[in-house]
């Protein structure tokens, strides 16, 4: 049975091998740790380092006793510098206890230890159980087309795929270095012979030049047979190799209302889900391009930059994003080819009869063109009583409600409190048990 050892370096003072086993043992308090973490800190923290409190419980190594028979030893356990055979120890005194919670007194404890998580392990996990929805059956994370690209030559292939210029390039060095006759040598010497032998009468000079000229010829022959023109040796194929290409393509449309309406609490939480949103994609799935547009009574495509961190203000009219967004998927994102998402983040605060507009949009043209849209309205904790029924609220959440209920492939929700994102984030984009279409 083959033994198998892994050489890998070991990063400093740190054994890979026993850090995976640990991850493993506690994971599920790992877990819990990192998602309290995520209520009370800032979502962009997420993509850093963590050190983790870890309860001395979970992390004792199980160890082995000799087994204790009849009657009574004594004996000292070995690497003791302090007693001796015959020593009596000390009974601890009230208070004393270990592992951090006996009672205020003297003596010594054990606390919880700070087990620091690396980016990568934090994320994985972070997002371990969450997934765009349908993109399973859409197989974008695991399956790939290829595509053959050129590779250099080979000297095995298909006669389809010779390389006629790297062949005879080869040809001509190996026939150049080993003195090939060439064709003009062989054509005047059989001339000449035939001259000669055209001739009536050869003198004895010209009868020894003839058979000089006709052993020439043969030894030139035979050369030439032996180092042929093109030998295979010479032959190059053309090399192909199959380059990855993504099965199915996907792009994030992240919109968001920056209007006056949007407080400075509302936009801190919009900005803290589209970053965790961000942050999800990017760890996720590495082939999605993702779009950002910001809205106030105009709409435009920014980069990453202007949409979490510009100052820019005004009036509130929300279907300028969503023919914002119909316009840069007709350019550039043809529903055909690309799997299309989208996330929405409001206030709910529009413009007087815009948002039976905006209903208009979603339930003509994007829920046909998006795989899944999410809609996050963003509401004061005072709200959560009032709007508890999903009747309630904003002009724009009503007018969203009769979308709701006719295309399975949107949802929408509302957030209060940085400590909703994460629910809400996990409830709109936890793993689907069944795949949808579009309607």
């Amino acid at each position: 049975m083959p033994n198998f050892i892994d050489r890998r370096l070991n990063p400093k003072d740190k054994s890979l091998g026993n850090r995976q086993r640990f991850l493993k043992r506690a994971r599920e308090e790992l877990k819990r740790v990192i998602k309290e973490q995520v209520k009370t800190d800032r979502i962009i923290d997420v993509d850093a380092a963590h050190g983790v409190p870890m309860p001395t419980d979970g992390a004792n190594e199980p160890t082995f006793q000799p087994a204790r028979g009849s009657g009574e030893r004594n004996y000292v356990l070995p690497g003791n510098k302090q007693f001796s055979a015959g020593d009596r120890l000390p009974k601890p005194e009230a208070g004393g206890g270990g592992g951090g919670r006996g009672r205020p007194g003297t003596g010594e404890s054990e606390d919880d230890f700070q087990f620091v998580l690396s980016r990568e392990e934090v994320l994985d996990l972070f997002f371990e159980d969450l997934e765009l929805p349908d993109m399973v059956k859409l197989s974008l994370k695991e399956t790939v087309l290829f595509k053959p690209r050129r590779a250099g030559f080979a000297t095995a292939g298909t006669p389809t795929n010779i390389n006629v210029g790297r062949t005879m390039r080869n040809s001509f060095g190996r026939r150049l270095a080993l003195h090939r006759p060439k064709e003009k040598e062989l054509t005047a010497i059989a001339e000449e012979i035939a001259r000669l032998e055209a001739t009536p009468e050869l003198s004895p000079k010209d009868r020894q030049r003839l058979s000089e000229l006709r052993s020439e010829l043969e030894r030139i022959e035979r050369k030439r047979r032996r180092i042929p023109y093109v030998d295979p040796v010479d032959i190059r194929f053309n090399r192909f190799e199959a380059q990855p290409l993504p099965n199915a393509n996907a792009v994030m449309f992240c919109l968001m209302d920056v209007s006056a309406s949007m407080g400075e609490r509302e936009k801190d939480l919009a900005k803290r889900f589209f970053v965790l949103l961000h942050l999800f994609l990017k760890r996720r799935y590495e082939r999605i391009d993702i779009v950002f547009i910001r809205h106030t009574d105009e709409a435009r495509e920014v980069d990453e930059e202007t949409f979490f961190y510009s100052t820019q203000s005004g009036g509130t009219v929300v279907s300028t994003a969503l023919e914002e967004m119909i316009r840069v998927i007709e350019e550039r994102y043809p529903s055909q080819i690309w799997n299309i998402y989208a996330a929405q983040a409001s206030d709910g605060d529009n413009i007087i009869g815009d948002s039976e507009h905006c209903a208009a949009l979603l339930r003509e043209k994007l829920t046909k063109l998006c795989q899944y849209y999410a809609y996050v309205e963003i509401i004061d904790e005072r709200e959560t009583e009032i709007f508890g029924s999903t009747d309630n609220g904003t002009a724009l959440w009503r007018a969203y409600r009769t979308v709701d209920g006719e295309k399975s492939n949107f949802q929408m929700t509302r957030i209060a409190k940085p400590a909703d994102i994460y629910p809400v984030f996990r409830r709109l984009f936890a793993r689907q048990p069944a795949t949808r279409t579009r309607k």
